[in-house]
């Protein structure tokens, strides 16, 4: 009952009461003062109290009915606004406020929130167009992607295996040819053509590697690279070395990140190092600390950026750089490549 009494309808009600009764004090203070100090015939006590109990009592029920029809219309006109204002918070916002032909600010109010409504459908339908593109966009981007890789899947295929191929083929004949004649030369040859075919081989095994699905299907960064290492030592007889912590704690995006760094650097290592050992450690301390080496051939930093063989290492940089970590990597010919990798938490 009491909240009942906190509506608009009888705070204008109290709101009035209240000019009355303050308006017939000030009456009659004046009748009061002008029955003491002129002191007419006509003007006595009794006929002030009267005339102020009749007063207060008539415009105490015109007012309270009045007050009360029109503050029953403010409420109607509020409960409008608020009704319209809960179908927009539904997202309904073809909706339209029906004001009645009026300039008070009810109708200025509701003028205000059918404009906001027609805004905030142009704004609804903007984000939703928005959505669309966005979503064409990455379908046209995974679609660049997917050719972009298969072009360069294509160009390593034929510019290693296909021609460490077509030179095995060429070698092959040639032995045959002179193995009666020059035994030492063709045991010579021999020996060429199965270090060539190793190669061809790290070649497929490191593409194989790169075409693998990078994403870790459930599975922690510990045993997704776990289970990587075991299926490499199964067709390659590199050593590898391998130190992850089980304990990292970190988001599934930056895991798969991670992941695919270490993939394409075993990769690029296959491809070219030409390595007997890799080892590869994943710490957490203050940042994830990612370290890969091997002990192969080792390049020149300087022409390996520039060279395309490089598209490996830039990818790696780059993944680095998406989830804000740091890359350095130090190479020399013949001491091997070292990776150092350091990725906020």
């Amino acid at each position: 009952m009491f909240k009942k009494l906190e509506g608009i309808r009888y705070q204008l009600i109290g709101s009035y009461l209240y000019a009355v009764y303050f308006s017939l004090l000030i009456i009659a203070l004046i009748l009061f003062f002008t029955h003491s100090v002129i002191q007419p015939i006509w003007l006595s006590v009794e006929a002030i109290i009267l005339a102020l109990i009749v007063t207060s009592l008539t415009l105490s029920l015109v007012g309270l009915y009045v007050m009360f029809r029109q503050g029953g219309n403010v409420k109607d006109r509020l409960q409008e606004l608020s009704i319209f204002i809960a179908t927009l918070s539904e997202g309904k916002f073809n909706a339209t406020l029906l004001m009645k032909e009026s300039k008070d600010e009810f109708s200025t109010l509701g003028h205000e929130l059918n404009d906001l409504a027609h805004k905030v459908k142009g704004q609804v339908k903007s984000l939703e167009r928005m959505a669309e593109e966005k979503s064409e966009y990455a379908k046209q981007a995974h679609l660049a992607a997917t050719v972009e890789e298969r072009q360069r899947l294509a160009r390593d295929l034929h510019d290693a295996v296909s021609q460490q191929l077509f030179a095995l083929s060429m070698m092959s004949q040639a032995t045959s040819k002179i193995i009666d004649e020059k035994p030492e030369q063709a045991k010579e040859q021999v020996e060429e053509i199965s270090q060539m075919a190793l190669q061809a081989q790290n070649e497929m095994r490191a593409l194989l590697l790169h075409l693998r699905p990078v994403h870790l299907s459930g599975e922690s960064l510990h045993e997704g690279i776990d289970r990587l290492i075991e299926e490499l030592k199964q067709r390659c007889s590199i050593q590898f070395k391998v130190d992850v912590d089980s304990e990292l704690q970190l988001s599934q995006a930056k895991e798969e990140h991670i992941f695919r760094i270490a993939q394409e650097s075993l990769s690029n290592a296959l491809r070219h190092a030409n390595a007997s050992n890799i080892e590869l450690r994943i710490k957490e301390k203050d940042l994830i600390y990612i370290y890969i080496s091997d002990d192969g051939d080792g390049f020149n930093l300087d022409e390996q950026m520039n060279a395309k063989a490089s598209y490996g290492l830039n990818s790696i940089k780059e993944r680095c750089e998406e989830i804000g970590g740091t890359f350095d990597i130090k190479s020399k010919h013949g001491e091997g490549t070292y990776i150092d990798i350091r990725i906020p938490k």
